[in-house]
């Protein structure tokens, strides 16, 4: 009897472990593009991926400090579907409930809302984007959005809106702009993006192929200034060392602005002259650089290029005596007023960067500056020219003085030649 109890009783949980593993599904898909940060990158520094005044999407919904910011997203909502044509709420809501699920499975974490919450919420926030850069490409600016819209409040608003974790799907952004206007001549819709992307990432081309949301676009404008994007790059071992700038100037290395490129990422170096794109360092350049950076890390990484490019600034950048020698050639425009926080900016974001290859082009780059700064003779010609030749005067100097020594050599072997004879 207790045989047969216990036989069921294996049976049941059987039963049950294989239903609980039948259940079992892959929480990511190749369409699954909105990444909550993961732990060991947002740990670093959590309101980088926070969003200040604005959330878009499911992730941050409901947050309290955000919640003043709604009426302002249904206002636009509102004020967007009175401009389209014609005003049609009932395809709106028709629409995202047609594509509701396709979107819930776009985020990586379990949406808690339900599928009636989650339409409002992706209509709402939809509608509020999409009427933003209406108003911002047409200059259609009211008394309420100049009074509401303070510049502060704008520049967040703008910064919010390339957070990784604070998104909506760009095809539906697309989507709702062609339903509000089937039959105009309007532009299309990635016309109106530079709106919200940084001067020194948009690259002036609106051919970036596919968007998934503007995180996404912000860095392919980033790869398409770049030489990177067009080599496809392979990729391979990943180099562990490079000298810090003002070591590998001591060893001859020279620091030029690559004015030629206007690609953050277009790296050059030629007869031992490392020519690296200018990099314009302010309050929002850390925000922006650690959510494109999660981005690659979560979504690309076997391209991620702007990974390798934030390794080699974190290799040249120890002190701030580096930012300093950077600053001074034109390569850093620091904003933040101390070389320091550069520096510190620039290692922080080193810390969370998980990758064991690099691209090939940067490969060569950082073999062949290590193979230059370890031959001794280089160091010693760089040593010498620092020393003595590092202005005219001083160079003129030295070479008055070899010359009076040259003079004392020779006055001296003519004396102890008289002497001799």
């Amino acid at each position: 009897m207790e045989d047969d109890e216990s036989h069921n009783a294996n049976d049941i949980s059987i039963k049950i472990i294989r239903a609980m593993l039948e259940e079992a599904q892959p929480l990511l898909t190749d369409e699954c593009y909105i990444h909550r940060v993961p732990h060991y990158i947002r740990k670093t520094n959590e309101d980088a991926y926070t969003p200040k005044v604005v959330s878009i999407g499911p992730f941050h919904h409901g947050n309290e400090k955000l919640l003043k910011m709604e009426y302002h997203k249904r206002l636009y909502c509102r004020q967007f579907i009175e401009r389209s044509e014609p005003k049609n709420l009932e395809t709106f809501v028709s629409y995202v409930q047609e594509v509701e699920a396709e979107v819930r499975g776009c985020y990586s974490d379990d949406i808690k809302l339900s599928k009636e919450e989650h339409v409002m919420v992706i209509l709402v926030d939809c509608c509020f984007i999409l009427e933003f850069l209406f108003k911002s490409h047409f200059h259609q600016w009211s008394r309420h959005d100049v009074s509401f819209l303070l510049p502060q409040l704008l520049t967040h608003l703008k910064y919010d809106l390339l957070l990784i974790e604070n998104q909506v799907p760009f095809f539906v952004l697309d989507k709702l702009y062609t339903l509000a206007f089937p039959s105009t001549l309007n532009p299309p819709l990635v016309t109106f993006t530079p709106y919200i992307l940084p001067d020194d990432i948009f690259s002036g081309n609106n051919d970036v192929g596919r968007i998934v949301h503007f995180t996404d676009l912000a860095r392919k404008h980033l790869l398409l200034s770049s030489a990177l994007s067009i080599s496809k790059c392979s990729r391979k071992a990943h180099v562990t060392h490079l000298a810090s700038a003002t070591k590998l100037r001591d060893a001859g290395v020279k620091f030029k602005v690559n004015e030629d490129s206007k690609g953050l990422l277009d790296l050059e170096l030629s007869d031992h002259t490392l020519r690296i794109p200018p990099v314009t360092v302010d309050d929002s350049t850390e925000v922006v650089l650690r959510n494109l950076l999660a981005f690659e890390q979560c979504h690309c990484i076997d391209e991620s290029y702007l990974n390798d490019y934030i390794c080699v600034i974190d290799f040249l950048i120890d002190t701030d005596k580096d930012v300093d020698l950077l600053i001074k050639k034109g390569i850093i425009k620091n904003w933040l007023g101390d070389s320091n926080a550069v520096a510190k900016m620039f290692n922080g974001l080193g810390v969370s960067i998980l990758t064991s290859d690099f691209n090939t082009k940067y490969i060569c780059i950082l073999e062949e500056l290590n193979d230059f700064c370890q031959k001794s003779w280089n160091q010693k010609k760089a040593s010498l020219k620092r020393d003595y030749c590092n202005t005219q005067w001083r160079t003129l100097a030295s070479i008055a003085g070899i010359v009076l020594l040259l003079l004392t050599i020779v006055q001296t072997v003519f004396s102890i030649l008289q002497v001799v004879h």
